[in-house]
């Protein structure tokens, strides 16, 4: 077994014991990221030159200074801020962007001992499900390259699943971070609003974004958020609850769990595959001894359209400091101020990002405002108090992550009845605020199925023990694409 086909957790118990170096590992890590690269093309920028340096400095720190993630390869979503390494949220707006500070998930992982190794391919801005928006290329799924691995996430899902990195973090604004997670058969967390610190993620909707994670098992995932989660000055919308130890949550007991399950979860839209795998882990879930019943959400019905709403909304505010002037794509076509603003963000932006800015300009508009998006916060409200009176009863809220596998690259997602499926089960934890984890559950057609646990806010310690117990009782887990062969 090579090292990079190690998880976190293992890869952590070598180097505390010095039976391998932190050179040795990112050594290897970085062959293994070349050698696949040209297959999935998952990574915009590796930063082999700055963790080569990170990784000799780490050998040299003390054994009392070594952190949680301790000489540890992490991939990171490139809409998140590094200090002097490219930031381009997959755009040629920001192509040659190199911000001055880092994201505060950045120092605390820094602070922990891990090594960044690069920065991950998504779809622009973070508006995409495919990854195949991104200015740079489409990033290809590892099970098999004639699909896409998801999206926004779609770079972090994929080099956690090629064995190229052990941990990435992602954004997760309407299930960016699940839905590659499903399609790439890895484990993705969407943690409470509040839980990470925002600060340095660049913004795409202010009230729904989230930085999320990406492990190949339960307990590396643990790991992962234990280390980034937490208040932060920066960020007024960070929490100051404490955060637990969630890795002594996984005890793999879950006798007397009640679990949701959302009608409309397992309805209309979702392939009948699908559908039937997520029914088997709900069997074996009920072999632990939860207790699994259909329950009904009055209003799920209006998630997506509420989220390209509200979404939208916030995307076009959020996305006025695009404008050539201060940073970023500067047009070199204009001959005055207003022909400057409006040709740099048509030919810096592409084209799914102005669909979503001028969307969102008309929602937001005067005659539309009061129509559109306070009707849209109203029913957000509506969806919250259906969420709000199922836990009351009920643990944790269990279905499929998407309602298809992975789909072939250009084809989108198929008919708009399978958008609105996969909207009302990702959309829902960013419009309520709640926690979603996503672990393998099975395959169709050689392809993952992702079962989604959503639990009660700041509860992700509920969700990983469900999350392991179901990973303890299967090995959906354990297999791998082809391509990790020989890595």
């Amino acid at each position: 077994m090579t090292l990079t086909s190690k998880t976190a957790a293992e890869l952590q118990a070598l180097l505390q014991k010095g039976e391998v170096t932190v050179t040795e590992l990112t050594n290897e890590t970085l062959k293994t990221i070349e050698k696949t690269e040209e297959q999935i093309h998952a990574f915009i920028h590796v930063a082999k030159e700055e963790a080569t340096a990170r990784a000799e400095q780490l050998d040299q720190a003390p054994a009392d200074a070594r952190g949680p993630l301790f000489g540890v390869p992490v991939g990171i979503k490139d809409n998140i801020v590094t200090k002097d390494m490219t930031t381009t949220c997959a755009s040629k707006m920001l192509e040659d962007f190199v911000p001055v500070y880092n994201a505060t998930v950045m120092d605390k992982l820094e602070a922990a001992g891990a090594i960044n190794v690069g920065k991950l391919n998504m779809d622009e801005f973070a508006m995409g499900s495919t990854t195949e928006t991104s200015f740079f290329g489409n990033t290809l799924n590892p099970w098999n390259t004639d699909y896409v691995p998801g999206g926004s996430s779609g770079g972090s899902a994929a080099a956690v699943a090629a064995g190229e990195v052990p941990l990435s973090l992602g954004s997760d604004t309407g299930g960016s971070v699940r839905q590659p997670a499903a399609f790439c058969g890895v484990v993705g967390m969407k943690p409470t609003y509040g839980r990470i610190s925002r600060f340095g993620l660049t913004a795409f909707g202010s009230s729904l974004d989230s930085v999320g994670t990406f492990s190949r098992t339960v307990e590396d995932n643990a790991l992962l958020l234990g280390v980034i989660a937490g208040e932060d000055d920066n960020d007024s919308s960070s929490s100051a609850k404490q955060v637990p130890d969630y890795k002594a949550a996984l005890t793999g007991d879950i006798k007397g769990l009640k679990v949701a399950v959302p009608s409309a979860y397992l309805g209309e839209g979702v392939d009948a595959e699908v559908a039937a795998t997520v029914k088997e882990a709900l069997k074996v879930l009920e072999s632990l001894g939860a207790v699994c019943e259909e329950v009904e959400l009055p209003h799920v019905q209006y998630a997506p359209t509420t989220y390209y709403v509200i979404s939208s909304s916030e995307a076009q505010s959020n996305l006025s400091r695009f404008d050539g002037l201060r940073y970023g794509y500067h047009t070199e076509n204009a001959e005055n101020l207003e022909q400057a603003y409006f040709r740099t963000r048509q030919e810096g932006f592409g084209d799914e990002v102005k669909k979503r800015i001028l969307f969102g300009t008309y929602a937001m508009s005067a005659d539309h405002h009061e129509d559109l998006y306070v009707r849209a916060q109203r029913i957000r409200t509506l969806i919250a108090q259906d969420f709000d009176k199922v836990f009351e009863n009920y643990d944790v809220v269990i279905g499929p992550t998407a309602a298809t596998t992975a789909f072939k690259l250009g084809e989108t997602g198929g008919d708009q009845l399978v958008h609105y499926a996969n909207d009302v089960l990702a959309v829902p934890a960013n419009l309520t605020g709640r926690p979603a984890l996503s672990v393998p559950c099975g395959f169709v057609n050689e392809l993952p199925v992702g079962l989604q646990i959503m639990g009660k806010h700041f509860d992700e310690e509920t969700l990983y023990n469900v999350g392991h117990a179901y990973e303890q009782a299967t090995d959906f887990h354990k297999r791998t694409p082809a391509i990790r062969e020989g890595n």
